[in-house]
């Protein structure tokens, strides 16, 4: 069984090289610090946090799972010491406000961290992930008493903290949640509902966990509009700041899951728990939204990091692994048979990994790079555009990278054959705990149809239109011939991506069911110029280095073989989906429900 590498080298060449990181960066006020140097210590000290702290217990944390026991819960063997060592390390406040004791770094950093300990161990790093979205939104809407409250204590670990939203008969649907909050005379209010699939609900591993609640006031107006947020404590803070009194909620039960099993997914039960408002009111899901879309990008991560801990072992399990002679004849022939990696199918499938794998990788730098710019940037102008792109890819990011997280986990099984199906090698768990992803955070359909209808043909802001600028533009200023066909393909499937947004608009007027129709199949199409987008800018950095001599040749010309594969052999699925998208609605729509 292969041990996981965290992918620091590829993280450099990404941030460093292709997307420049240090330059913008060292550009802002709030992060002018972060030099390539500071960039390549957290990197490389990360890995050595997600490789020999979470990976060693992500298989024993797997097996042994979660325990309820009288309405608390014990974390697998091994998750509350390296909790606590994770905590001391700073990591939980990476990205947190400097103010409030958080460590003020940028979200480039931020994704890499993450995909590194997703990868290493998911369970485990969905607790750290949480308390960091959820302290995104007390930094952003809460008061200042709050935020001095609880934000140095989520930072350093010391407290853990939940999003609680879904109820039982209130799924992707929040505006028909019945939870209730009722407000008291000091400023505080009595909350009471249920809520379900509440990740970290109810743990050992810290003093304390913080609750961000979705309710309704007596008087909210009906449906999402109604909705506000809330912060409620599982003890109440006394004086000193300490964990006091138990509030009035209780973890009713954990769930019993395919995957993630270390981490604990809660019923939890609110009966006249004191809270406190965080934001507006009924502007809650404004405010939640500032969490949720930092998890939605974090949950993609859970795909890529699983994908790529997939293909290490696979790409190990393939050049080690004697079966049968290549159609060439013998390669190894002092040997009763060649290794895995002479037949073309498997490489097929490892180089469809690695290609899906790396885009991603690039992408999710991409999108951290706009978000970062939306954050720390002195320019409006700058901070707007970014903003766009970042509320644009960020439903893309989430599912792109969660389908094909998941789809590169079940074919670096399918590479170890027998192997893959069984304990011993590790690839049936990625596959079992990269399932959820596409699930939870929203799930991916949904995703799909808020860029389509909401994000495409309902915008009236041009987020599309800023994308596509800079496409053009990269397009317009790129001369190397080397590169003639990357940059025809990114054109065309460009052109293709905008006929065919143009035809789902002009149908959506006169055939409602046209966007959900087209919602999926235009997520995949701008996915695939995405990734054409970052895979032609990898290989034009590739080129220039080896035309320099960069003593690195060979990770750069395995940039060129695996992007060619990329160009060769996934790229032209952009037409398949352009025709699927043309096809509308109709084959849809059009069998009654009672023959289902």
């Amino acid at each position: 069984m292969s041990s996981y590498k965290a992918p620091v080298r590829d993280m450099q060449f990404v941030l460093n090289e292709v997307m420049q990181a240090e330059s913008l960066l060292t550009s802002m006020p709030d992060t002018e610090e972060v030099n390539a140097e500071l960039i390549n210590a957290i990197l490389e000290e990360g890995a050595r946090v997600a490789e020999t702290l979470l990976a060693p217990i992500n298989r024993s944390g797997d097996e042994e799972g979660c325990q309820f026991e009288a309405g608390e819960v014990r974390t697998p063997k091994g998750f509350r010491e390296a909790y606590a060592t994770f905590a001391e390390g700073g990591w939980i406040g990476l990205s947190g406000d400097v103010e409030y004791g958080g460590q003020g770094m940028p979200k480039v950093l931020a994704v890499c961290f993450e995909e590194m300990i997703m990868a290493a161990n998911s369970s485990f790093a969905l607790y750290a992930v949480l308390t960091a979205g959820a302290s995104l939104a007390v930094a952003r809407h809460a008061t200042d008493e709050l935020k001095q409250a609880y934000l140095p204590k989520l930072y350093s670990g010391e407290w853990a903290a939940t999003m609680c939203l879904t109820e039982p008969h209130a799924g992707t649907d929040l505006g028909i949640i019945k939870s209730r909050a009722e407000p008291q005379d000091d400023g505080s209010y009595l909350l009471t509902g249920t809520k379900i699939f509440i990740t970290g609900g109810e743990h050992d591993l810290t003093d304390n966990i913080i609750h961000m609640v979705l309710a309704k006031l007596p008087d909210a107006p009906a449906g999402p509009r109604g909705i506000s947020l809330f912060l409620v404590p599982k003890y109440l803070p006394d004086s000193d700041g300490k964990p006091g009194e138990r509030n009035a909620l209780s973890c009713g039960s954990i769930e019993h899951k395919m995957g993630i099993k270390g981490s604990a997914t809660c019923v939890m039960n609110f009966d006249g728990a004191r809270a406190w408002l965080v934001g507006e009111v009924n502007k809650g899901l404004a405010c939640m939204f500032t969490m949720m879309n930092y998890e939605r990008l974090t949950i993609g991560l859970q795909g890529l990091g699983l994908g790529d801990a997939s293909y290490q072992t696979a790409a190990a399990y393939a050049r080690e692994r004697l079966q049968g002679r290549s159609p060439d004849g013998p390669v190894e022939a002092d040997k009763p048979a060649d290794s895995l990696l002479v037949h073309p199918d498997v490489r097929r499938m490892l180089l469809t990994m690695r290609a899906n794998t790396e885009a991603a990788r690039c992408l999710s730098a991409y999108v951290a790079v706009q978000l970062d710019t939306a954050h720390f940037h002195t320019d409006p102008e700058a901070r707007e555009r970014a903003d766009k792109l970042v509320a644009l890819l960020t439903p893309i990011a989430k599912t792109a990278f969660t389908d094909k997280g998941f789809e590169v986990c079940v074919l670096g099984q399918q590479v170890l054959g027998g192997h893959g199906y069984v304990r011993e090698w590790g690839q049936e768990q990625h596959v079992r705990d990269a399932r959820i992803a596409q699930i939870y955070e929203g799930a991916n359909g949904i995703q799909a149809l808020d860029l389509m209808g909401r994000k495409v043909v309902r915008d009236q802001q041009g987020m599309l239109d800023v994308l596509v600028a800079e496409i053009r533009e990269y397009l317009a200023e790129s001369h190397d011939d080397a590169l003639a066909d990357y940059l025809l393909t990114l054109e065309r499937s460009l052109d293709t991506l905008l006929e065919t947004t143009d035809r789902v608009k002009s149908e959506a007027s006169e055939q409602p069911a046209a966007v959900g129709a087209a919602s999926y199949p235009y997520l995949e199409l701008m996915t695939l110029v995405l990734y054409c987008y970052m895979w032609t800018r990898m290989v034009e950095v590739a080129r220039r280095e080896i035309a320099a001599g960069n003593p690195d040749a060979d990770f750069y010309q395995s940039k060129l073989y695996t992007g060619e594969f990329f160009l060769r052999r996934l790229m032209p699925e952009y037409r398949a989906l352009a025709e699927e998208i043309q096809a509308g609605s109709e084959s849809l729509m059009a069998m009654p429900p009672e023959l289902f």
